[in-house]
């Protein structure tokens, strides 16, 4: 955070937060509490005789000259390490034991024999979703699996998550491996995303990404392309590309519907087809145009959506947004706890982010 926005927070003058952090002087109990709050840390860390190193950054896989992590950003890698901390340390001390999948397999190991690995775990059948959408299935077997999922595009209404500085993150704990998706973005890219996340739990690779894209090659780091080609064998398995007729796939409309059924991207689904020679170069290039014009059309569309239901009064619930952003195992983990009296309500508010009078709010919309 800025010297700027911190001094904003404590309403004092830049100065005196530059002499507060060189220790000139000292904040009074009321604004290091204001601090506390903006840095998003406990109050009792400014008594520390050093800073805390208890949660280190997480290793960068970002593609070279990405911009330095924003404040935003920042904070819900530390929030998300919070949670995913308290929920480890339970778990080891209940004598859950280690999840098998975790680190399973490494950055030598064939994607396609990983992502079969995640299907198969995750008993998912992609192109068969059913009424459930792909993300929702993907989500909803995840965390069956005991893998945390966590979504949001903010911190708060004034502090937002750049999806060109982050797609996603994963921590991969066997005890408590735990992925969180920007929700900025929409529903293919966050699949995507999410099966990438995974990969990075399969291979033990704990790390930031923000090139998230079968199609990108250049400057992106060795684990990110290994994650990306084990997340395109996951969503788009050969066997099922290969049942797709010839027709289908060299008529653009076609390749949207199709590609909507897997929750890909049209532009995911072509590429694919092209690596597995079902497609020529040529094919591809005329189809890449093609479901170019007609993605910035369905984004035109999406835009005008979203710009009518700005006009209507409502939206969606805050306790929902919180649920997604909790991730709705870690909340019913919590929530269990709290109602089992195991949990103190101090300790569940501050790890579900809600007053504990307002808990029946999340468990209404856990059960939704």
């Amino acid at each position: 955070m800025s010297e700027i926005d911190a001094a904003a927070k404590a309403s004092v003058k830049v100065e005196k937060i530059i002499e507060w952090e060189n220790g000139e002087s000292k904040p009074t109990v009321n604004q290091a509490i204001k601090l506390a709050k903006s840095y998003q840390r406990p109050f009792a860390v400014f008594f520390l005789p050093e800073p805390p190193t208890d949660f280190q950054p997480l290793q960068d896989f970002r593609k070279s000259g990405s911009k330095e992590l924003s404040t935003a950003v920042t904070f819900i890698i530390r929030e998300i390490q919070i949670k995913q901390s308290w929920i480890s340390q339970e778990n080891q001390e209940n004598e859950e034991p280690p999840l098998p999948f975790v680190g399973k397999y490494s950055l030598k190991d064939d994607p396609e024999v990983v992502a079969q690995n995640i299907l198969k775990t995750l008993d998912i059948h992609p192109g068969n979703y059913g009424e459930i959408s792909p993300l929702k299935t993907w989500i909803d077997q995840a965390e069956s699996s005991g893998i945390f999922v966590s979504r949001t595009s903010f911190i708060h209404s004034r502090l937002k998550l750049d999806k060109e500085e982050l797609q996603g993150f994963a921590i991969a704990d066997p005890h408590a491996p735990f992925i969180f998706v920007n929700s900025a973005d929409w529903g293919a890219p966050q699949l995507f995303t999410l099966v990438h996340e995974l990969a990075h739990i399969w291979i033990a690779k704990t790390g930031i990404s923000n090139s998230v894209d079968i199609e990108v090659k250049g400057k992106l780091h060795p684990v990110e392309l290994h994650c990306n080609e084990i997340a395109a064998n996951a969503l788009l398995p050969e066997k099922e590309i290969k049942r797709i007729s010839y027709d289908s796939l060299t008529n653009s409309r076609q390749v949207f519907r199709i590609a909507k059924v897997f929750g890909v991207s049209a532009l995911t689904l072509i590429y694919r087809a092209l690596k597995l020679k079902m497609i020529t170069l040529k094919q591809y290039r005329v189809l890449k145009n093609e479901a170019t014009i007609q993605f910035n059309e369905y984004l035109a569309n999406e835009e005008a959506k979203k710009a009518k239901q700005k006009l209507k009064p409502g939206g969606p619930s805050p306790y929902l947004l919180k649920l997604n952003r909790n991730s709705r195992l870690f909340t019913q983990i919590v929530l269990d706890g709290f109602n089992g009296g195991r949990i103190n309500p101090n300790l569940a508010s501050n790890l579900l982010s809600t007053k504990s009078n307002k808990f029946h709010k999340l468990e209404e919309r856990i059960y939704s």
